[in-house]
C-alpha cells in the first residue's frame, strides 16, 4: 500500500507535467529530467495506481480515464504543498519583480490600467503587469492553468468554476458629439434614438455584444453606419461625425472629460451588468497572488463607488 511515508511527491509533479504537456521529452525539459528518468517515475506511477496512465498515439501521450480522474486531485495536492512552502517566504511588494498577468477587454483596459498602473508605481514599482485578451471561452482553462492570474469584466460564465468577487456595477449611455439641434432633456425617446446614425463596436467584452439581442427584444433595429472592433478610436470618429454610439458609463465619462459630447440616457431600460474579478482557487493560497487580488480589488471597488 502506498502511503506518503513511502511515496516520492516529486513523482506527482511528473504526472502533471506529463498531463498538461502531453508528451515525456517535454514534460521532462519542464521538469529539467532526461527522458530515462521520465520513462522511469511514469512506470513507477503506473504500479502505484496499477493502471497505464497515458498511453502513446500519434498526437502524443493521452491520459487514461483514471489518469482524468486523479488529474484535479493531484493538482490540488501539488498546490496544497507550494501554498505550505510559501508561507515561509516574504512576499514585499515594494521590491518584488514577479509579473502578474490580466485579462480583460479593450475597453476595460483604458478604464482599469491608468488607475492600476499608478499604484502599482507606488507600491510595486518594480513588478511588471502583462495584459492580454483571451478569448472568453479560454479563460477559465488559462486561470486553471496559471496562465493568468486574473480575469476582469463581465463574465458570468466563469462564476461557477472561478473564485470571483464583485468590483461594481455598470450602466449604459449614449454618446455623440454637441452639435445644435439634439434634444435638451437627460434621456432619449425612442424616435431620438433611433433617428441617430450608430457605432457598433464589435467588442469582445459579452455583456457589450448582448447590446443588440436587448435593443431587438424591444424591438428596435439601430441604423448602423459604422462597424469597429476596438473602442479606443471612437473619441475621434465622434468628434468628427455626427454619428453616435452605446456605450458603457465609465467609457462615456472617459471619452468626455473636456465636454465635447453629449451623454444621453437610452430610451429603454438596459440592464447593469456586474463587474467582477476572477481567479482560480488553485492559487488562492498564493501570498503575491493574494496581495495583487487584494490591491485590484480595494482600487477598482474604490474607483467604481466614485464614478
Amino acid at each position: 500500500m502506498t502511503t506518503l511515508a513511502n511515496m516520492d511527491l516529486n513523482l506527482l509533479r511528473v504526472f502533471q507535467a506529463i498531463a498538461e504537456e502531453q508528451s515525456l521529452t517535454l514534460a521532462g525539459e519542464r521538469l529539467h529530467l532526461s527522458q530515462p528518468a521520465v520513462s522511469y517515475a511514469l512506470r513507477r506511477l503506473r504500479a502505484i495506481f496499477n493502471d497505464p496512465l497515458f498511453i502513446r498515439t500519434r498526437t502524443g501521450m493521452q491520459p487514461t480515464p483514471s489518469a482524468l480522474e486523479l488529474a484535479k486531485p493531484i493538482a490540488r495536492a501539488l498546490q496544497a504543498v507550494q501554498d505550505a512552502l510559501s508561507y515561509a517566504e516574504q512576499f514585499e511588494p515594494s521590491s518584488t519583480t514577479r509579473a502578474f498577468s490580466l485579462s480583460m477587454t479593450d475597453a476595460a483596459e483604458m478604464v482599469f490600467l491608468p488607475p492600476l498602473c499608478e499604484y502599482m508605481r507606488e507600491q510595486a514599482p518594480l513588478a511588471r503587469i502583462h495584459v492580454e485578451q483571451v478569448p472568453k471561452e479560454s479563460i477559465e482553462e488559462a486561470l486553471r492553468t496559471g496562465q493568468l492570474d486574473f480575469a476582469i469584466g463581465h463574465l458570468p460564465m466563469l462564476k461557477s468554476s472561478t473564485c470571483h468577487t464583485l468590483l461594481f456595477s455598470e450602466t449604459y449611455v449614449c454618446l455623440t458629439r454637441k452639435r445644435p439641434g439634439l434634444p435638451g432633456h437627460q434621456a432619449l425617446t425612442v424616435d431620438e434614438f433611433m433617428a441617430l446614425s450608430h457605432v457598433q463596436v464589435q467588442s469582445a467584452e459579452s455583456s457589450h455584444a448582448q447590446l443588440d439581442d436587448i435593443f431587438r427584444a424591444h424591438g428596435l433595429a439601430r441604423p448602423i453606419a459604422l462597424d469597429i472592433p476596438h473602442f479606443s478610436v471612437l473619441p475621434s470618429i465622434l468628434a468628427r461625425s455626427d454619428l453616435a454610439v452605446t456605450v458603457p458609463s465609465r467609457i462615456a465619462r472617459l471619452f468626455n472629460a473636456n465636454g465635447q459630447f453629449a451623454v444621453y440616457e437610452l430610451p429603454i431600460a438596459i440592464p447593469a451588468v456586474e463587474v467582477t474579478l476572477h481567479w482560480h482557487q488553485d492559487f488562492a493560497g498564493d501570498i503575491g497572488s493574494r496581495w495583487m487580488r487584494q490591491a485590484i480589488t480595494d482600487l477598482l471597488q474604490d474607483y467604481g463607488r466614485q464614478a
